[in-house]
Order: C-alpha cells, then structure tokens, then sequence
C-alpha cells in the first residue's frame, strides 16, 4: 500500500467519524442583566435590553465584571477540547519560519521587516546595498513585556538618512510616531501624538507629513466618533506643538485626509474622502513655491464622485489611477502647471479591474484582478504595453513601489499554500529574481488550489476558491470545512497565506473563500450590488456558497463551519439568522453586529458609504431586516457559535459583539454553546503579537473542529 492511499484511507475513515462529534456538557452562562428599553423608529417599536454593555470596558466597572465572567465560562469550556493542544503546537510550527515583508528603497538604503519565525513582532533592518550584511534598525519586542506594542508602520526620508516610524500599543488606531537616525541607530527626541489613519510623506529631510484627529476628552480614546481629520507638518528637531496646519476642513468636519508628496519633490497631494466609499477630492500643494506661499493649497480634482489616486509626478507630468467613467479604472496623466490643466487618457480601462498602480524607472506597473487572481502588466511613459510580470498560479501580488530613474523595485506573491515570497524586478528586462524565499515547516505541492463558480439566489455566478489536500481532490472524498467570506467596502478578497488556514487544512479540513458580492473582485458594479438596498445580495451569495459545498460533496453533511473578521463577522451573524440549519458552526470574529447604533461609535460614521443611515427611514428598513443583534430568532436550533473580539478594539467597538452574545445567550437558540471570547490588549486585529495569535488561533480552530467532527491527529 501507497503512503498516499494510506493517507487516503485515513482521511475516509476521519470523514465518516465527522458525523458525530462527541458531545460536551452545555456551558452554564453568566446571567447578563436586561433592561426595558424600547425606542419607536420610524413607527416600529426597537427593544435594546443590553444597551448598558456598551459601556467602556476600562471605566465601567458592570462592563469589566461581564467581560471576566464571560471570559471564565469560555475559557473552561475551551479546556475541555482535546484539538485545543495539538492546533496549539501545529501553529507554532507553522508560524516557526523566516519571513521578510517587501523592501523600500530610500537613497542607496534598502529597508524591510523580518521575523525569524515566533518573535511577537517583525523586526526593521536596513542595509546599504542589495547585496549589504542587513544591520537591526528598530525591534519593538523590547518595547512591552506582553508583546503587544506593535511596529505598525515606518517610512523613510527620501535620502534614506532618517525614517519616521508609527507606535501601535495593545491593538488602537492611534498612533505615537517617532524618528530614528539610520546611521546611528538613535531615536531622536521627536514624537507626535493622536495620529490615526494617517500616511507619513517626508518633505525631503526637512520633516514630514501626517494626519490626526483633535485631542479626545478624557476617557474618550477608544469610543469617541471622529471628526475634523487635519494634516500637519512636522519639522524634525521641533515640538509637535510648533507643527504647522497644512491642510483642514472645518466646513465639511467628516472628512477624512491623507497627504502623499511626489517621488520629484515637486507636489504634496492630499486625497480627502468623506467615508469608505472610492470617490475623493485632490489637492495639490506646489512645494517649490512653500517658501513664498506657504502650504497654500488648490484644487486638482473637485467633487467627491469619483476614485483619483495619484500614483506619481515626472517631467511636470502627475499620473494617476481613476475610475471616473471606467468602473474597472483607467491611467490618466494630467500637466498641472497648465491653466487649465491638461487631462489626457494613457491607458484605457480593461476586462478586468486595476487594483493598483505605481510608477518605477520609465515604467508603469499596473496590477489586475482576473476572478480575484492578481496578474501585472509593464507600460511605457507613454502608455505602451513593455511586458506582463510571471507570478505563477492563484495568488495575490503586492509591492512594486519605485520612483522615476530606479532600475528596480520589489514585490511579494503569496498563495493559500504559498507564504509570501520576495522578488526584486529588474523594470527594464522585466526579469525578477528572488529575493527571499521561506523554508517551509510544510509541502505546498500537497495542497490543491481549485476555483469554482456557483449560482447565488437570483442566479449571479459568484467565484469561490477550494482549498485541500491533493488526496482529498484526488479522491473526491468530503471533509469537514471552513467557508470564509467579507463582501463589503469594495474590498477584494484575494488568495493568501494564513497559518490558522493551514493548521486547518494540515489536520485534514477543507477551506473555501467565497468572493461574494460586496467586494471589489470585479469593479464598481460588484461592490455596488452588495452594499446598501442591495446588502441580502452578500448574505445570498454566502448562504449560496454554503450550499454548494454541501450539494457538490466537498464538505460533510454535518461539517459546514463559517467564519468572518469586521465586516465578515456581520456576515456571520446575519446568515447564521437567516439560516441556522446550513451551518454546523460559525465564528464571527470583531463583527458589526448592532447595525441601528454602528454610526456612534469611533469609525462607525465613515461606513455610512456601504450600510447605510440609521437615522434614515429606508436605510433604516433595510438595517432592520438583517441587523445580527435585532434579528436573533428565539426557538431555532443555531449551529455552535464562538465570538471573538478585543477590549481595545477601537475600530469596531467590542459593544457590537457583547450585545449580541447576550441576545444569543438569552434566546432559546439550540443546545450547541454560543460563547464569546474577549482577548486582552489587542484590538482589530493588526499589531497582535504573535504568541497571542497562536492561542486565539488554536481556540477558535479547536472549537470549530469540536462542532464539524474534524477528527485532529494528535
């Protein structure tokens, strides 16, 4: 017999096994206090009988003692789990490998992260050369003793002689930044505070540019809405309180500002948006007349209708990516020293969307997605095609940052079998070579990629990866699966790597990703017809894919989990009301899941773009029909649950998941658990320490494992 027919027979003998999970005493939950609130919206009477959960965690005392009752019946109901250890030990193997994020050049430096395998937070080196001896410039795990102060971003000067870095602690949007002297080492006394959603763009090496919000009252940091988003500018040497005001709206309070200064020296642009959605304002600044004008401003592109990123400036000559009348977006080069500026098309739109564009040596890179694939292609200055990029397979590209006159830039392509490999391009041959290339506790050639296209409801073909052992494809045999979905805010969900996946998949599971509507796969038209009126599209597509699974034999009659993050844990939660009896389990992790009071809250207004007003009559209809936490049907069987969120989540604030672990816990919903785990200092998810991710990782797999039969080798 065959090591890989012996490997078959296990994984039959696992499927069969899957249908009959064994069974685990129901959790004793902790009472959770109710209170009789009811408000008329719109002519409909609203209970809201855990609104006192959205209190603060840090301040409010009932908060805290909920938190840590609920934490206390999770975690003993996670220690009866016999997968828990060996997910455990599995992902600290999969994460136990040498990884680089994508190199920026500055001046003849070179700058990039790497983590030799379980540190909690990637490192930042610097070397002199391509070829150079790497030199440790910044290691934020000497920064806290619980790893969760993060290195959340860094930029260098132009010269590559000073690089401003970002402070990320315990999980927050906000931002601390601080200068470290490359040649040194040495951090100099600059730091400037309530920084949040801001790009770094240095102004040479005379200081830089960022965007903050207003000083928020006390106690206010991690619920108080934003508004009166500002750019400044910061002189090193100098006290953040001598910042000088660059650019404000006062007239227009919700907007958002990001500034970016041109590869020449020649522009400060700053792209105002007014919520999530792709349509911005442009700004120029012309910084070789600041000394006689100061940082006065005018308007390159009026109205917020339409997507304008500028990708560059060369020879008097700004380019830039835009979906004005090309759903799928199109290059553009503008001549602003003209009046009035001369607009001209360069490259047209295409079959499939540009995700990204930047502008290296003499050429244009121009990234695509074909059926939420990436694929580059090279163009000439003046909009001739030059050659496409080889990538290899199904996966996702990313990088290709330059300026003019470089003969290089780098980029790095991951897969769900793939973790992100390093290549530096030559952008005249358009030849690349690696760069670095991780050595894998793993076989990638193991793991099958297949991408399907099935119906949703009203007969849309949406596309889903599958993911699995070549035996399992091989043979057709069912196993045990997670679906993960988003679909929203135009966000292209696209073919990574993730260790928790693997740990899935290593274990003998399936893994599928459903490109639901919602999303930006396919342009404008695809996030259109999943958001506002149109959001039971997403819900469709998601139930639909659930579905298919099921009918086409690639997960087991019992073994159906779900999962999604933000944006997908809202998912989770209104198809798990929709349809209780489709799924075996389901883990909603940081989700929106109060979606009458989500504008109150910290970011919550800027999401207007995709859901909808609450204090509108037919957005608020359509808000109610599918809100997870108003919508929890009582006397339904619902599959297992697991909630995860954090208590320094300032992005989706961890009210959502609290209200809607009470609901479900209060309902007569089915005898599996619906249980909450609420993570400490940590926040959206980025920043989190890699010793965190790991013990998350293994609960949540564990628990899915428990409740879809996943037989776990030991």
């Amino acid at each position: 017999m065959t090591l890989r027919s012996i490997f078959v027979t296990i994984l039959v003998l696992a499927a069969a096994a899957s249908a009959s999970a064994e069974t685990l005493p129901s959790p004793d939950y902790p009472q959770t206090r109710s209170e009789r609130i009811v408000e008329e919206l719109f002519g409909e009477k609203v209970a809201d009988p855990y609104r006192w959960l959205e209190g603060d965690v840090r301040t409010t005392p009932e908060v805290a003692d909920w938190v840590e009752r609920q934490n206390a019946v999770t975690d003993i109901f996670l220690d009866q789990l016999s997968a828990r250890s060996s997910f455990s030990a599995k992902l600290a193997q999969l994460y136990d490998f040498e990884r680089f994020g994508t190199p920026i050049k500055a001046g003849e430096s070179y700058f990039y992260t790497r983590n030799s395998g379980l540190l909690n937070q990637a490192q930042l080196f610097v070397q002199n050369g391509p070829d150079a001896q790497r030199r440790l410039l910044i290691d934020p795990n000497a920064w806290a003793d619980d790893g969760a102060t993060a290195l959340a971003s860094w930029h260098p000067s132009q010269s590559g002689s000073l690089l401003a870095y970002t402070v990320q602690d315990g999980g927050t949007d906000w931002r601390i930044v601080k200068v470290v002297d490359v040649a040194t080492g040495a951090v100099l006394t600059d730091e400037v505070r309530w920084a949040k959603f801001t790009n770094i763009a240095w102004v040479g090496d005379e200081g830089f540019l960022y965007s903050r919000f207003p000083e928020p009252v006390e106690g206010g940091d991690f619920q108080e809405l934003n508004f009166n988003h500002t750019v400044y500018f910061h002189r090193i040497g100098t006290d953040q309180s001598e910042d000088e005001l660059v650019f404000a709206s006062p007239d227009i309070p919700k907007a958002s500002h990001q500034a970016q200064v041109t590869s020449d020296g020649r522009w400060a642009v700053i792209s105002s948006t007014i919520g999530t959605d792709d349509r911005n304002e442009v700004w120029l600044i012309d910084l070789t007349q600041r000394k006689k004008r100061g940082w006065r401003s005018r308007h390159l592109v009026k109205g917020f209708k339409n997507s304008w990123q500028i990708i560059d400036s060369i020879d008097g000559v700004v380019y830039a990516r835009t979906n004005a009348r090309a759903p799928h977006h199109r290059i553009m080069t503008i001549e602003p020293d003209r009046w009035p500026a001369r607009w001209k098309p360069l490259i047209a739109e295409g079959e499939n969307p540009i995700a990204s564009a930047s502008l290296v040596g003499s050429r244009l890179v121009l990234e695509y997605l074909k059926d939420a694939a990436s694929y580059a292609l090279l163009f000439d200055l003046e909009g001739n095609p030059s050659g496409q990029i080889s990538l290899g397979g199904f996966g996702t590209a990313g990088g290709f940052t330059g300026r003019a006159g470089d003969p290089e830039t780098f980029y790095s392509f991951t897969s769900f079998n793939r973790p992100a490999s390093i290549f530096r391009l030559n952008i005249e041959t358009g030849k690349s070579d690696v760069f670095a290339a991780p050595e894998l506790p793993f076989d990638s050639n193991d793991y099958a990629i297949q991408q399907r296209f099935y119906a949703s409801k009203d007969g849309t073909k949406v596309p889903i990866f599958i993911v699995r052992n070549r035996a399992l494809a091989e043979g057709n045999i069912a196993a045990p699966t997670i679906l993960y979905g988003y679909g929203g805010f135009d966000s292209s969900q696209t073919p990574r790597f993730s260790a928790m996946r693997m740990a899935w998949l290593e274990a003998g599971g399936v893994f599928a990703l459903a490109n639901i509507r919602g999303g930006g796969e396919y342009g404008a038209a695809w996030h259109d017809a999943g958001r506002l009126a149109n959001k039971q599209n997403t819900f469709d597509d998601f139930i639909a894919a659930g579905e298919f699974l099921k009918a086409e034999g690639y997960t087991t009659p019992d073994g159906l989990a779900i999962q999604g993050r933000s944006n997908g844990g809202l998912l989770v939660g209104a198809v798990t009301n929709q349809r209780p009896d489709l799924f075996d389990a389901a883990h909603a992790a940081v989700g929106v899941m109060d979606m009458l009071r989500f504008d109150r809250w910290t970011a919550g207004r800027y999401w207007v773009d995709d859901y909808g007003y609450p204090g509108k009559e037919d957005d608020f209809r359509v808000l109610r029909a599918y809100s997870p936490y108003h919508n929890i049907r009582s006397s339904a069987d619902y599959p297992a649950i697991l909630v995860t969120t954090a208590d320094t989540d300032d992005r989706v604030v961890p009210a959502h998941s609290f209200k809607y672990t009470a609901a479900l816990q209060a309902a007569n919903a089915g005898a599996k658990p619906h249980l909450i785990r609420i993570e400490t200092r940590a926040g959206h998810g980025s920043g989190k320490p890699t010793d965190k991710k790991i013990t998350e990782g293994a609960d949540v797999l564990a628990f899915l494992a428990q409740y879809t039969g996943l037989k776990v080798p030991e």
